[in-house]
């Protein structure tokens, strides 16, 4: 497929990028709701269960959840916690507060998003003290540093940027002690295809250029070039949002070479619908039962147009893990290692 036309920087193109994250905070809130998995946290950021959405929605987004979450512990795990963690365009995403819960809080939790967005949650963080406790606790001060459009803690920090902007993106990270020397987890979910390939390119040579041990998960669509990829298109762009870096998304070949070629030593990706057939088979037929699936075949259709593509860089050699999920009782390994 032809790359689409180059991002033209509109109100209303951001916007609409900018309104996908109320809709996955508003999937996320519904499906926690129906006991898909805990996130006590996400209703200081939707305060409404919302209308109900399809059983489908739902287990895609319980098999992204449990998918990225994975590769995240896993890595905090390998570095002991002696990392720091990038959510690229994180939106109104609750994982700091869950690391923290499970005393797996890396060194520092940063997250990056529009400045409009942050705005929204730094407010819901300081009026709902749920949200702000776990900061305090964790901070060595009494007081939160607050600027414009940033929250700095010692171990958490929320910044206002445009990941199209790579200069301005770095100058706040390091103002905010940033330590590219530390190993470095960054993740983005849905945020590069909304980018040129140019753009995207950028961010991650940038990423593979600034930390010598890093690992970069990506979550996003796949296997775009087909009708179901067709139809997803054009109706994201009945809403005014353009997939502007849709050209990555044709297969997962071009998922890894993403990050092949701009400086990332290994990558690999999955489709989701392995992911989901590869998670505990336990917690699956737990999740199954929570509500009727009429069309399992839209299910697959839906989680083989999405992946998870992870990719690594070792300088500090510590080592390979494998990206493993169990398999009914038995231990499978996914394609290829996670080298850390």
């Amino acid at each position: 497929m032809a790359a689409r036309q180059p991002y033209i920087d509109s109100d209303t193109s951001d916007e609409a990028v900018r309104a996908t994250c109320d809709d996955a905070t508003i999937c996320k809130r519904f499906a926690s709701s129906k006991s898909y998995w805990k996130d006590p946290y996400i209703q200081y950021f939707v305060r409404s269960v919302g209308e109900r959405k399809a059983p489908e929605i739902n287990r895609g987004y319980y098999a992204r959840v449990q998918g990225v979450n994975h590769l995240l512990d896993a890595f905090l795990r390998k570095t002991q916690c002696d990392c720091q963690v990038i959510n690229l365009g994180a939106g109104l995403d609750t994982t700091f507060w869950r690391l923290k819960d499970e005393n797996l809080m890396p060194r520092k939790f940063f997250e990056v998003d529009f400045p409009t967005v942050v705005d929204r949650k730094i407010h819901n963080i300081k009026t709902k003290p749920p949200l702000s406790k776990p900061l305090i606790e964790t901070h060595s001060t009494d007081s939160l540093l607050l600027d414009a459009h940033s929250l700095d803690s010692d171990r958490y920090c929320i910044i206002g940027a445009d990941l199209r902007d790579i200069s301005n993106l770095d100058d706040k990270l390091k103002k905010f002690q940033l330590n590219p020397e530390l190993p470095t987890l960054l993740l983005s979910e849905c945020v590069l295809v909304y980018m040129t390939p140019s753009q995207s390119s950028n961010v991650v040579h940038w990423a593979a250029e600034t930390f010598p041990t890093a690992m970069f998960v990506n979550y996003e669509q796949v296997n775009m070039s087909d009708r179901f990829g067709q139809v997803m298109i054009e109706n994201l762009q009945r809403r005014q949002c353009n997939l502007a870096g849709v050209e990555a998304c044709q297969s997962l070949d071009t998922q890894r070479e993403r990050f092949l070629k701009t400086g990332w030593e290994q990558s690999d990706a999955l489709d989701m619908m392995t992911v989901y057939s590869m998670l505990p088979q336990d917690d699956v037929a737990r999740i199954e039962r929570l509500e009727f699936l009429d069309e399992r075949e839209l299910l697959q259709q839906l989680l083989q147009h999405y992946s998870i593509c992870w990719a690594t860089k070792d300088k500090l050699k510590l080592g390979k893990t494998h990206f493993r999920l169990p398999l009914h009782s038995n231990e499978t390994m996914l394609t290829g290692n996670m080298k850390l």
